[in-house]
């Protein structure tokens, strides 16, 4: 018998006594046990640029081999019941729920096609931008990426540079404008589930978005004013997409981006107080049917959505797929990061926890601000904006009021330091995976951090001196 029949048998023995698991004690969990996660991290970095046919053809089977390499010793030294608990508890509470969510706003927002052509002016640029931005607090980050990103790439097919636009068309519509409303980026629709209301997110996250946003957009009107008069002295190239009155189609994915909003504020709000077992363990209602209602609504959108708009719009499930099966990986193998990071003092990573407060036992909100930010940049926000929120107390109550600046900190660092690379937040692989597929010479994976280098963190430490 091979491996992953065995693999697969011992796994299937585990599920049934899974319920009497605890979990993993990060407290007991030493630094090599991360090291599937970084092989993975640096496996996106490298091998697109060292070796870009055989990740092109085998990212998949990659990111597999590096979860093997967490599984396999988890399940040989802690015990296949641990392994199955983890991996049922990350699948059915943070990657399906993700991915579910993912996948319904990338078919309604691929099921609206903008038709028509606008000029890629840098002031057109710099509306679309802007538009994008406000738009993410209230679709979601993924979603105004995906409804936004391809009329932007054809309003400037005919430009010679292009790149910077798609990368600060990350920084800002997948990033900075999801800090609005728990409702734009995953981190904050956690907060909003553990009982941060909904008013406190917007009137606490408007400062920093207002100030990103009021910096970012002049920076990047000049930089494409730069690159736009340059390309004047230049022949023109041909326009495949000439400029043309622009209307909107398939209409019917607007009604369904607004059912998903109502789904998930639905989760959040409603609490019937009963759950079903599965695995193990229980599963609330609410939960359990908002993901129902989503995959409902991704089959209503390619029901009727007319087939001519997907087709203008080029979609296809290419990048679905990539974050589908990379993000997978990422979540398998950050399952001992985050043990040890909820470990806090206790843990392999208790030197830089220790950072997050003074010697009086209170908090450093710049400190919060930048290791949630920091870790957010290469972990998914998500988990990790609930990491340190648990460490700053746990209490929304207590962190709506007392701890407000700590939240805001918390909050700020997990959603805006996402755009510091792109496997800090599924959109700006999407984004990255779709302008590649239109032809834009995208950053390879520290080109992009460069650019975020030179950009971002500038902006994120004048950030600490203003609020922090």
């Amino acid at each position: 018998m091979t491996l992953l029949p065995r693999l697969a048998l011992a796994l299937s023995c585990a599920l049934a006594p899974i319920a009497a698991h605890a979990g993993v004690d990060g407290a007991s969990l030493a630094l090599p046990w991360a090291l599937p996660f970084a092989g993975l991290l640096l496996s996106i970095a490298l091998l697109p640029l060292v070796l870009p046919s055989l990740w092109h053809h085998h990212f998949g089977k990659i990111a597999a081999g590096w979860t093997l390499a967490m599984i396999v010793p988890m399940g040989v030294l802690l015990g296949w019941g641990t392994v199955a608990h983890e991996l049922a508890h990350t699948l059915l509470f943070e990657y399906l729920p993700f991915i579910i969510l993912l996948t319904a706003l990338f078919t309604v927002a691929g099921g609206i096609y903008l038709r028509g052509n606008l000029h890629g002016s840098p002031w057109t640029n710099t509306r679309f931008l802007a538009v994008g931005t406000l738009l993410a607090s209230f679709t979601g980050t993924t979603g105004a990426a995906m409804l936004l990103i391809r009329p932007l790439l054809r309003a400037n097919d005919s430009r010679r540079h292009k790149t910077h636009v798609v990368v600060f068309f990350i920084f800002l519509v997948a990033n900075v404008g999801g800090s609005l409303t728990p409702l734009g980026d995953p981190p904050l629709f956690l907060g909003f589930l553990k009982g941060v209301s909904f008013g406190w997110t917007f009137a606490h996250m408007l400062p920093f978005t207002l100030f990103a946003s009021a910096l970012l957009l002049p920076a990047f009107y000049a930089l494409d004013r730069h690159y736009y008069h340059k390309e004047e002295d230049l022949p023109p190239l041909r326009d495949p997409t000439p400029d043309s009155r622009v209307s909107l189609e398939g209409k019917v994915n607007l009604i369904l981006l607004a059912a998903i909003v109502g789904a998930v504020l639905l989760s959040g709000t409603w609490k019937p107080g009963i759950s079903y077992s599965l695995l193990g363990m229980d599963v609330a209602l609410q939960d359990l049917a908002r993901d129902v209602l989503l995959i409902a609504i991704t089959f209503a959108s390619l029901a009727l959505t007319p087939g001519r708009c997907r087709t203008a719009n080029a979609f296809n499930w290419g990048p679905m797929l990539e974050v589908g099966k990379l993000f997978a990986g990422i979540f398998a193998t950050m399952i001992p990061v985050l043990a040890m990071l909820k470990a806090a003092e206790a843990g392999a990573f208790s030197p830089l926890v220790a950072l997050v407060k003074d010697g009086n036992g209170a908090p450093i909100n710049g400190a919060y601000f930048w290791l949630t930010g920091t870790l957010s940049s290469f972990l998914d926000n998500a988990p990790t904006y609930l990491v340190f929120f648990n460490l700053a107390g746990g209490d929304a109550a207590q962190l709506m009021s007392q701890g407000a600046a700590t939240l805001a900190a918390i909050s700020a660092g997990a959603v805006f330091m996402g755009a510091n690379s792109y496997i800090g937040n599924a959109p700006n692989f999407m984004v990255k995976a779709i302008a590649e597929e239109r032809g834009v010479a995208m950053p390879s994976f520290f080109g992009y951090m460069a650019w975020s280098g030179a950009v971002l963190i500038p902006l994120f430490v004048l950030m600490t001196f203003v609020f922090f």
